[in-house]
Formats: C-alpha cells, structure tokens, sequence
C-alpha cells in the first residue's frame, strides 16, 4: 500500500515538475520575442542613421554600422533575447519554443509602424491576430516532455543517418546560395539573405539544445567540460551565429523591415521545426490530434504573416471598409445603372470613344 502511495506521488511530482519546466520555458521563449522583435526596430534606426550620412551600406558590403550605438543597442537586444530563447530550450521542447518567434513578428510590425513610420493596415492588423491565435494553438498542441536529457544522447542523435543527411543537404544549398546567387541576386531578391539565415539557423537552434544540456548536466555536477562534443557545439554556434548576423543585416539594410521579418519567421521556423523533427523526433510522442493541431497553428501563422506583409501597401482602415460595405449599393441597382450608361454611351458615340480609348489605355 505504501509503495503505491509512493509511486503515485512520484508520478504527480514528475507531472508537477515537468508542466514548471513548460512554463519556464514559455516564459523565456515570450520574454525572448520581446527582446528580438524590438532588436530588429534599434538595428534598422541605426543602419537608417548611417544611410543618411552616406556611408558604404551593409547591403553594399559595407561594416560602418559597427560605429553606430543604436546598432549595438539592437545587437544587445537581440542577444538577450537569444540569451532567453537559448534557456528556454533547456526547458521546453523545440517545437514550442520556436514557432512563438511569432510574438517578434508581432511586436516589430507593431514598433515599426510607431518608429519606422511603416504603415500597419487593417490586413497587418489581422495577421498579427492570426499569428497569435497560431501560437496559442502550438502552444496547447506541443509536446510537454523532451526525449534527449544527455549529451550522450545528443551525440547518438546526431549520428542518425536521417539528420547527418539533412545536415549535408544544408550546407550545400547554403554554401551555394552564399557563394554563386547571393553576389548576383541578393540586392533584388529578398529571399536570397533570409534563406541563408533560415539555414544556418537550423544549426544553430541544433547547438543551443546540446548547449542547454550541457548546462543542465554541468548543474548537476557531472563532468561536460571533458565531452568533446560541447566544444564542437560552441564552435557551430558561433559560426552559424556570426553568419546570421551578417546576412540578416544586409536584409535589413536592402529591403523593408515589415517584409523581412515576417519572411525569416516563416522560413526560419519552417527550418528549425523541420531539424527537430529529424533530429529530437519530439513529434513520437505526439498523438495524431496534437499534430493536426500543431500543423494547424502553424499554418494559421504562415497566413497570418502573409497578410501582414502582401498588402503592407493598401492603405485602407477599418472605418474606410466599413464605409465602403455600408455604401456599396444593391446589385439590381448596379444592373440598372449599368444599362443607363451602356444608353448614355450609345447616344453619344464621342462619350463611348473616349470610353474605350480608356479602358485600354
């Protein structure tokens, strides 16, 4: 009886204490978008700043920006805010934490309309609803408990030959894009930057999980410094960091910050999640509802992107629609007037030459 007694404690403990570390870890991964959505407006003030002094631009390979303090304002912003996003990993799977890099979408669209003077219509509106919605979705719909809890681990799942094969395939499509498309293509196609950040980041978010248990480990007093594999982590790290830096600047410094940072969401979550599933397979544990669920939601904030930035340039509010809707007369109405017209115009043949030279004009 007693020993019932003590493994129903056990299991509610357990329970308890993984559900603590699910909120940790949405917390860091919310307090994360904060700080890198706001990084994104500091950076672009600063690169702004320094086009209308006239110097080489980061889009022309220039580096002046490293003289700017509001760029290092944005660069220490958004280095807090992969700070918590690196901790949050430690204590919520991958598959949570990165798709709420919607909330950085969010709070940049929202800040550049204030401080960028770039327009937010009602369709942006929409889409940042839609994107919250996505993530609560994801969030109700992720996996509560990670399956790679060693270094050990880590380390065998990354000699699956399924991940070594999706690694490889990464690096040639990066390497191609950096090397041969980006110095031909990268000023007028927006996707050429962002999807060599999109890349990169997938071994990036790969290294902050090992780091992260790696941590944990080392809190617990057992010996990482000694694996060898938590170096080679450190060293993709800073790689994969340091390039996407650079080519994320030179995206914002070409192209609008509205575009481009809902774009990276979409091409770097679609990524990163794409990894997890290859590498953690946190997926396995998940029931066919819960991923229906989570393809849902992040279907639900694809599209929620995409009407904030494919009609960023319709300049139409709430009350303009609402007045359009209560005015649009009735369609027997339209007819009616529609015939009037095609009357007017065959009585007057000068009205309907003037007519036609228009509408093919």
């Amino acid at each position: 009886m007693d020993g019932t007694l003590n493994e129903t404690n056990r299991s509610i403990s357990a329970s308890a204490g993984s559900k603590y570390r699910l909120y940790v870890g949405l917390a860091l991964a919310i307090s994360s978008s904060i700080f890198i959505g706001s990084s994104f407006i500091l950076k672009k003030k600063g690169l702004l700043k320094l086009a209308e002094k006239g110097v080489a631009r980061a889009g022309q390979g220039g580096y002046s920006y490293l003289k700017e303090w509001l760029w290092w304002a944005g660069l220490l912003s958004m280095g807090l805010g992969e700070a918590a996003n690196f901790a949050a990993y430690a204590f919520a799977p991958a598959t949570l934490v990165t798709p709420l890099g919607a909330l950085s979408v969010l709070i940049s669209a929202i800040l550049s309309s204030y401080f960028l003077n770039e327009k937010l219509n009602i369709h942006g509106k929409l889409g940042c609803v839609l994107s919250i919605l996505g993530s609560t979705v994801m969030v109700i719909h992720a996996p509560e408990e990670e399956e790679v809890t060693s270094l050990d681990e880590m380390e065998s799942k990354l000699q699956d030959p399924a991940f070594v094969t999706f690694a490889v395939l990464l690096t040639v499509v990066a390497l191609v894009l950096i090397f041969i498309v980006a110095p031909r293509k990268g000023q007028t196609n927006i996707l050429i930057y962002i999807l060599i950040c999109s890349l990169i980041g997938a071994f990036s978010v790969s290294s902050v999980k090992g780091l992260g248990i790696a941590i944990k480990e080392l809190l617990e007093w057992k010996p990482v410094y000694r694996h060898p594999l938590v170096y080679v982590l450190v060293g993709i790290l800073v790689l994969s960091v340091s390039t996407q830096i650079n080519y994320l600047n030179k995206a914002l410094d070409v192209f609008n910050t509205s575009l481009v940072t809902p774009i990276y969401y979409v091409c770097f979550t679609t990524t990163v999640v794409t990894c997890s599933i290859i590498l953690f397979k946190e997926w396995s544990s998940m029931d066919l509802g819960d991923i229906i669920g989570t393809l849902s939601g992040f279907c639900s904030i694809i599209i929620g992107i995409f009407l904030l930035h494919a009609f960023k340039n319709t300049d139409i509010t709430w009350r303009q629609l609402m007045s359009a809707v209560a005015k649009e007369p009735s369609l027997p109405h339209r007819e009616c007037e529609t015939c009037h017209t095609l009357l007017e115009s065959m009585e007057d043949p000068a009205l309907a030459c003037e007519e036609e030279n228009v509408a093919f004009s």
